[in-house]
């Protein structure tokens, strides 16, 4: 004996399965995910080093930079490495290594940036008749890779023997040897006294500091060797 379903019967199954499919997916769609039990979901280092050193050398094999840290943590959720009290040694051949220094960083997943924070200090050492440089500030960004150094913070450039430069905002560039401010840029200069007598006259000069002011708010570059 055959059984006939009718079509008036089967449009109302056909409605209850396709309602019953689409609870399950909302259902699915709205549950969170259930954590992973290796703990690669939660942000926890996956290992820690301390006194952590790294180095990368150019293609014919010349240090190109070093980075080391008191401590180094890395997560495994993001795959980014925190730092503490970084250091950072750009090296030129025939030139004096520059180093960075801050209380903390971060080096992005992919290793193309280095991000620090806290009392962000670069240093250039005297050489070849040239002072000591050093610019302080509170955030930097590092491109290694680029060789390009930059910042949005305010800056402090100080330049032996008497040379203060002020601005906010700032990138280095290591390949055209240029460092850029981009605003509110002023400097105060004292020239280095030949004698005795002069040299008082420089000190009285100095209660009265030859500040000149980037009025116009324009960009600032000079030549970094």
């Amino acid at each position: 004996m055959k059984t006939t379903v009718r079509p008036a019967l089967l449009f109302p199954l056909l409605l209850l399965s396709m309602l019953a499919l689409l609870t399950f997916w909302i259902n699915k769609t709205v549950q969170p995910s259930a954590p992973k039990i290796d703990g690669s979901s939660r942000h926890d280092p996956d290992y820690i080093m301390s006194n952590f050193v790294t180095k990368q050398t150019d293609i014919n094999g010349n240090l190109h930079f070093q980075l080391a840290a008191v401590e180094m943590r890395h997560f495994p959720d993001d795959d980014s490495t925190y730092l503490q009290r970084p250091r950072y040694t750009q090296f030129t051949i025939g030139k004096a290594p520059t180093q960075v220094e801050a209380l903390r960083g971060v080096v992005s997943a992919d290793g193309e940036k280095v991000e620090l924070f806290g009392n962000v200090k670069i240093t250039r050492p005297a050489f070849s008749g040239k002072g000591e440089s050093t610019l302080d500030t509170d955030h930097l960004n590092i491109f290694p890779n680029q060789d390009i150094v930059r910042t949005e913070s305010p800056v402090i450039i100080r330049q032996a023997p008497k040379t203060v430069v002020y601005g906010t905002g700032m990138i280095y560039e290591k390949k055209l040897g240029t460092v850029t401010l981009f605003h509110k840029v002023r400097a105060h200069y004292e020239k280095s006294s030949p004698s005795k007598a002069a040299s008082q006259h420089s000190s009285a000069k100095a209660n009265t500091p030859n500040i000149p002011t980037n009025a116009n708010n324009t960009r600032t570059r000079r030549r970094y060797e």
